[in-house]
């Protein structure tokens, strides 16, 4: 990746990392998106007892890791493999791509116009960083012309090759992730009362949000994003609300998230 952050990462963070060694009580890893390295003490590579760390791990796999410590002075990164549940590591992994698509784009349009790659992708991120968290996210306003690129200052034509490249590649995507939520009410008007569970989640999801009654209790619960970050939000503040509410009028309820 040429996108590069600056310093440490925060405690808490999730990092995209390349395994570079595994010893047999720890791995180390570099960080793809900080030019720093980092371990991970067999602890954290997975629940239970290991018997054999490589069958978790081995030299060249790209793993999403959570930042557990961070020693500035020393220059130490703790890492936790474990502690990524498989909702985070995909939203961390579309984080990526979608980052490397905006590299490929620029590629291209260094190509076209016969610059260096690193300088073009140098000169165009420095100026659309200071607004944006990423290249990706600026470039999907792009693409549906909520954005102009000569805004930041880009040279016109750079701008105009920019903008068309982003528009021929950015489209706009839309990611699922499903579950199943179970309500039951003991209420004289438990019907009614789950039906108000499932209108606050709707609420709060809106088109985004689908439900549909399976029988027994059970409804399958669907979320429709544009990634999966905000449809993982979604989908944990659309069933936390339906579990609030339902054991507020002290009946039960469970939701159970189906991976894909």
């Amino acid at each position: 990746m040429l996108f590069k952050k600056q310093g440490f990462p925060e405690e808490g963070e999730l990092v995209m990392c390349t395994v570079t060694n595994v010893q047999y009580h720890s791995v180390f890893v570099e960080l793809d998106e900080y030019d720093k390295a980092g371990m991970i003490h067999i602890s954290e590579v997975s629940p239970g007892r290991i018997r054999n760390i490589r069958d978790f791990v081995k030299e060249g796999k790209k793993v999403v890791c959570l930042v557990l410590r961070v020693n500035e002075e020393k220059g130490h990164i703790d890492l936790s493999l474990r502690r990524v549940n498989e909702g985070q590591k995909r939203a961390k992994v579309d984080e990526i791509k979608k980052e490397q698509m905006a590299e490929k784009i620029i590629e291209q349009v260094a190509k076209k116009m016969n610059k260096d790659v690193k300088d073009l992708y140098k000169e165009i991120s420095e100026k659309i960083l200071t607004e944006y968290d990423s290249l990706y996210v600026c470039f999907e306003e792009v693409a549906t012309s909520k954005c102009m690129l000569e805004k930041f200052g880009l040279e016109s034509k750079l701008a105009k090759d920019l903008e068309e490249a982003v528009k021929q590649r950015v489209k706009e995507v839309e990611v699922k992730i499903e579950g199943k939520l179970k309500l039951i009410s003991y209420e004289p008007d438990g019907i009614g009362i789950i039906k108000e569970a499932l209108k606050k989640a709707k609420d709060i999801g809106k088109d985004k949000f689908v439900v549909k009654y399976l029988g027994g209790g059970v409804y399958s619960v669907e979320v429709i994003a544009k990634d999966f970050k905000e449809a993982e939000k979604i989908l944990k503040n659309t069933t936390e609300e339906s579990l609030r509410f339902i054991k507020d009028k002290k009946g039960e309820g469970e939701f159970i998230r189906l991976e894909a």
